[in-house]
């Protein structure tokens, strides 16, 4: 009789378990279909790399700030950034070169995967979603990366979230979605099943 219960018991964790990597899944995949992300890869870990990319994820950033200022989607989003793709290499390319250094820079719209990221108060899962991707030199270094649309990249001061920050997330995701990637939301634990699942199918 004990044994099972414990197998009942098993397969009724295993359920719970299951629904909430399901439900997790879905509003990752809601709120991936609402935002753009910002990618920026460094040539190296050097100190000096790192610097360089620095350099240019403010040049990009401040440029593709005003581009975006007046979209009210992702697909809008997207199609500014395809639209700017050379624009975005040409100037990346120029901070490169005032920096001495002459390593090649390519710039594109990708699907990429992203680890859980916290900005302020807000935690987006990690996952698949849509980026601006800048990739410098062998782009073997430390990455850096943000929320292009809507933009927590240059909010208020630069790369924090105010009250503004919110506004424009609250009026982007559903409540359900929006409540998900507050810090303190109650997905955490789904979301941290999700995160684990992801790096296994990696």
């Amino acid at each position: 009789m004990k044994k099972y219960m414990a197998v009942i018991t098993a397969a009724a964790f295993g359920s719970v378990l299951l629904l909430g990597v399901i439900r997790a899944q879905a509003l990752q995949q809601g709120i991936s279909e609402k935002i753009l992300r910002f990618h920026v890869l460094a040539n190296s870990d050097s100190s000096a790399d790192q610097a360089l990319k620095l350099k240019v994820r403010d040049e990009v950033g401040t440029y593709m700030a005003e581009q975006l200022s007046d979209v009210s989607s992702l697909e809008e989003s997207e199609e500014v950034v395809i639209n700017h793709l050379s624009e975005i290499e040409q100037l990346a390319e120029n901070v490169i070169q005032e920096e001495g250094y002459d390593y090649p820079v390519t710039a594109s719209l990708e699907n990429c995967m992203f680890p859980e990221k916290t900005y302020g108060e807000y935690t987006f899962p990690s996952g698949y979603y849509e980026a601006l991707r800048v990739v410098i030199g062998e782009g073997e270094g430390q990455n850096w990366w943000c929320v292009m649309y809507p933009n927590l990249c240059f909010s208020g001061s630069m790369y924090e979230t105010d009250e503004e920050t919110g506004e424009k997330l609250s009026a982007e995701l559903t409540k359900e979605e929006y409540a998900a990637i507050l810090e303190n939301g109650d997905y955490e634990v789904s979301f941290k099943i999700l995160k684990f699942m992801n790096r296994v199918l990696e």
